[in-house]
């Protein structure tokens, strides 16, 4: 019985299938062995699984470069994100450097404006100031007035001869320029913002240093030319004012930064030239002592005549000095007479002009002549006793339109201004 299941075992195993395709009259037949059927299966199998791979891999494939696509753009947006970030804020600081540029150049240009503006008004205040200097420093010397003479003065004193010298004047006391000019800044500076505050200080202060300069100045010139005309008017010599007419008057006040610059150098012009005025008239007008120091011995008026011993008018006032000593020129003028003449001894008179003239009589000798033109503290001759004389001694006058006047009001008026001649 085993034996017979091996036989059937056996021809199963042998068994083949056929495959038949009749087509017509033509039969065409196919055996299909196990081992093929196998084969095919195998073949039809791994086609499958190659198929489903690789359908898988493509499925794969492009879900991995479409996630690798899509990383891909948004690492290029990021990128392109940054670049945009990065050309704004370049653009933002290119713009903010071409403002401040701009700006700083505003800033320069106002500088430059500030001084090329401070310039011309050097240039226009220089030329005022050098006036105001000139008034200031006079190349003429007066001899200093004395004193209040003393007409009881004791004949045996001697007084101390005095120098001559020249007044000071405003000037002395006017502040000087305290920033250089033209202005450059002395020091360099990485920091522009510190450059410019330098410069704008340094401008600031030449601003206000010459605004100051200018009413300092004023001030002073109208405050002597003041002194000046109130002197001379108290000697009687009228003093022409050209700030107006009427009984009108206050006290000096600039208006500071409300009056533009050119009409406070335009006043400051304009006193100059009334204190100019004033002291080339000073200077004409018999204000200086004669003999520096000498004492009087007879006053002007009425006194008790040396040699008659009556009451008579005395016309001028009598210096006691010694024999010899220089007598000087009161001021400035023209010899109208040099020589003897009657009482008075050799003499010298001397025409200032504006009516006023001086005589120096009993002179021992004389050292000008008719038509000479004499300065202040010029000497014209020595002291003597010639003509109606009882000792060495000056006498002097001073006539007004061939009238004699006090000479002591001149001298006082003298003493009061020649501090400003």
């Amino acid at each position: 019985m085993k034996q017979v299941h091996q036989t059937r075992v056996s021809k199963k195993r042998r068994e083949v299938s056929t495959i038949i395709i009749a087509r017509g009259d033509r039969i065409r037949y196919f055996t299909v062995r196990p081992w093929l059927t196998v084969i095919t299966g195998g073949i039809v199998i791994a086609l499958v699984a190659g198929y489903i791979a690789a359908t898988a891999y493509l499925v794969l494939r492009d879900n991995l470069m479409n996630a690798a696509f899509v990383q891909q753009t948004q690492l290029q947006q990021a990128y392109e994100g940054r670049i945009a970030a990065l050309r704004a804020e370049l653009d933002r600081i290119t713009s903010q450097q071409i403002l401040e540029q701009h700006l700083m150049q505003q800033r320069i240009d106002e500088l430059m404006e500030r001084q090329e503006l401070l310039t011309r008004r050097h240039s226009r205040l220089s030329p005022v100031l050098e006036r105001a200097g000139r008034l200031s420093r006079s190349v003429e010397t007066i001899p200093i007035p004395s004193p209040r003479p003393d007409t009881h003065a004791h004949l045996g004193k001697e007084e101390p001869d005095r120098s001559i010298i020249t007044g000071t004047a405003f000037w002395a006391s006017s502040p000087q320029l305290q920033v250089p000019w033209p202005f450059r800044p002395t020091h360099g500076s990485s920091d522009p913002d510190q450059l410019f505050q330098s410069l704008n200080r340094s401008l600031h202060n030449l601003e206000a240093d010459q605004l100051h300069r200018i009413d300092t100045v004023a001030e002073e010139a109208f405050q002597t030319a003041e002194a000046i005309a109130e002197a001379l008017s108290a000697a009687g010599i009228p003093v022409a004012d050209d700030y107006g007419e009427g009984d009108v008057g206050g006290p000096l006040f600039f208006a500071g930064e409300n009056l533009p610059f050119e009409d406070r150098v335009r006043e400051l012009d304009d006193v100059l030239s009334r204190l100019e005025e004033l002291k080339q008239k000073a200077r004409r007008i018999p204000i200086a002592n004669p003999i520096p120091g000498a004492a009087v011995t007879s006053g002007f008026g009425v006194r008790r005549d040396p040699l008659i011993g009556r009451p008579a008018h005395h016309s001028g006032i009598d210096f006691r000095a010694r024999m010899g000593a220089p007598v000087r020129s009161a001021a400035a003028g023209r010899i109208i007479k040099a020589g003897w003449t009657g009482g008075y001894g050799r003499m010298v008179e001397i025409d200032h002009g504006d009516g006023i003239s001086t005589r120096y009589a009993h002179l021992k000798k004389v050292l000008v002549k008719e038509g000479d033109e004499v300065g202040t503290g010029e000497i014209v001759g020595h002291v003597g006793s010639s003509g109606r004389s009882t000792g060495p001694h000056l006498h002097y006058e001073v006539r007004r339109n061939g009238r004699a006047v006090n000479p002591l009001q001149f001298i006082a008026a003298g003493r009061r201004i020649i501090q400003y001649l």
